[in-house]
């Protein structure tokens, strides 16, 4: 809770410089339009939810002169909405954003249910817990903390929002883009997006592009304009080690029968050393970071301090020498262990077995299959047996092999990363120093996964992410927020990009 104490005071205390005059009076005028949207529930496991959603953004936009075409999808429609330069011969550049929000748990929302927006603030008290308050807005909601509490109102229909409203501006100002611009709308994000890979190679020439800014994502954690260059990519995998065919009583067979919670451990273990560097042959291979890399990796503001008090630990894992050179190389993640029962319902049993869930995020130098064939080659050299996935041992099978397991993974999409001093980065990098007068944060890769693959390989396209949220937004969390602060200076960053050149 210290932490987000100083996380909080870094977000108050961030550069925020005044917007003009026309563009503050839009962009305050454009809340009830927001909230309007926010209202809308946008689960994309439900059906239906989504496509109030796709109506009232075709509605928006139409309104302003774009195009708007749905491109069919095995899921739900994406929806590429488009504007033309005066120039027939200018460069395009494709947004992307997503509609679809996580799923929502009503009871946990503190001010009001998840589509019911209101306004309101969020404090730490003496006691270290976070504290939620309504709130009406401010003289100028632009510099104060009030925020706007609902879900996807920072992950991530602010985007969205600001786009629209910095468009509205700009052609008030009697200006447009000097290139064509092309906003896709991904109404599945939220779950992994499993059919964009074919919808992009099917609807290829509607999306084809010359640059890709992505608008997802909050700034970092000091809370000032980011530019980022790329995103991990994930696989993930259900490792089942076998053990009696029933849970045996552990006295009658304690240091007798085998304890498949104990070997699982132990092959867990035998993935990672002490460091938690990833043991297992060729798993970092083709990574190399040269100093010009390091340098950059090393001029982002993180505090490791703070990290390390807003997580709770004493000393990080020795994969790079900080967050960012961390972030650099695939991970290897235990992200849950069954085996037996635990707490209250513990019992003295051998269990039958024991199941771990992994997750790999990856990088660009790593393919996702392969690293799941080398946890699965690594598994065998550890002395087990692989039965197929979704079936239980014969029992045959449980006399002949003493080490039994079962192993499968699916590599859902793979990472991607843009020089953040190319074309693409630079120019955005312009847009935001002059709008702001300082240059942005830039940052190699984010740690986290979207499934924007697909458009840069595929279309061949470089991306950069624009974040332009509050980092500390309860993003997938109960009581989702956006600061006001970022909305508004969301607003003046896209009001630069699209007033800015290529």
């Amino acid at each position: 809770m210290r932490y987000f104490s100083l996380l909080l005071l870094c977000v108050l205390c961030s550069r925020v410089p005044a917007q003009t005059s026309a563009l503050y009076e839009r962009t305050l005028s454009s809340l009830p339009q927001f909230i309007d949207f926010l209202s809308l529930s946008n689960d994309a496991h439900i059906e239906g939810q989504l496509e109030p959603n796709l109506q009232w953004l075709e509605r928006e936009y139409s309104k302003r002169g774009f195009t708007t075409q749905r491109l069919p999808n095995e899921g739900i429609d994406l929806l590429l909405l488009g504007f033309p330069a005066e120039d027939a011969n200018a460069e395009t550049v494709l947004f992307y954003g997503h509609v679809d929000g996580q799923p929502v748990d009503p009871s946990k929302w503190v001010l009001a249910p998840p589509f019911n927006p209101v306004y309101g603030t969020m404090a730490v008290d003496e006691a270290g817990s976070i504290q939620y308050e309504n709130a009406e807005l401010t003289a100028r909601p632009d510099t104060s903390d009030v925020r706007l509490f609902a879900r996807s109102s920072s992950d991530a229909k602010a985007p969205i929002m600001m786009f629209l409203v910095a468009w509205d501006q700009m052609i008030a100002d009697g200006k447009r883009p000097a290139y064509h611009v092309k906003f896709i709308v991904d109404p599945m994000e939220e779950g992994s997006s499993p059919d964009l890979p074919g919808a992009v190679e099917t609807h290829r020439e509607a999306l084809a592009a010359d640059h890709l800014v992505i608008l997802d994502g909050p700034v970092h954690a000091i809370n000032e304009p980011t530019l980022v260059g790329g995103a991990r990519g994930i696989a993930t995998a259900r490792l089942t080690v076998y053990g009696p065919r029933l849970p045996q009583h552990s006295g009658h067979y304690g240091n007798y029968a085998p304890n498949p919670a104990l070997r699982l451990a132990q092959l867990l273990g035998s993935m990672k050393d002490q460091q938690g560097r990833v043991t297992i042959a060729g798993y970092y291979d083709g990574i190399e970071l040269d100093e010009a890399t390091r340098e950059m990796m090393a001029g982002v503001p993180d505090d490791p301090r703070q990290i390390r008090e807003a997580i709770g630990f004493s000393e990080p894992d020795g994969v790079g020498e900080n967050l960012q050179e961390a972030l650099q190389y695939p991970s290897l993640n235990i992200r849950g262990m069954s085996s037996g029962w635990v707490g209250s319902a513990a019992r003295t049993i051998i269990p039958a077995t024991a199941v771990a869930n992994l997750d790999l995020r990856l990088v660009k130098e790593s393919d996702g299959d392969r690293l799941l064939e080398l946890v699965e080659q690594h598994i065998k050299n550890q002395g087990f047996h692989l039965i197929p996935d979704g079936r239980e041992p014969t029992d045959q099978e449980r006399l002949d092999y003493p080490r039994l397991a079962s192993f499968s993974g699916r590599s859902e999409y793979g990472a991607f990363r843009t020089d953040l001093n190319g074309p693409t980065g630079t120019w955005l990098q312009r847009a935001l120093t002059n709008t702001f007068g300082e240059p942005p944060v830039l940052v190699r890769t984010m740690g986290g996964s979207v499934p924007i693959a697909p458009f840069v390989n595929t279309l061949d396209v470089p991306a950069i992410v624009l974040p332009l949220v509050n980092p500390d937004n309860n993003q997938h969390s109960p009581n989702e927020n956006i600061r006001l602060s970022n909305y508004f200076r969301g607003v003046e960053s896209l009001y630069g990009v699209l007033g800015t050149g290529l």
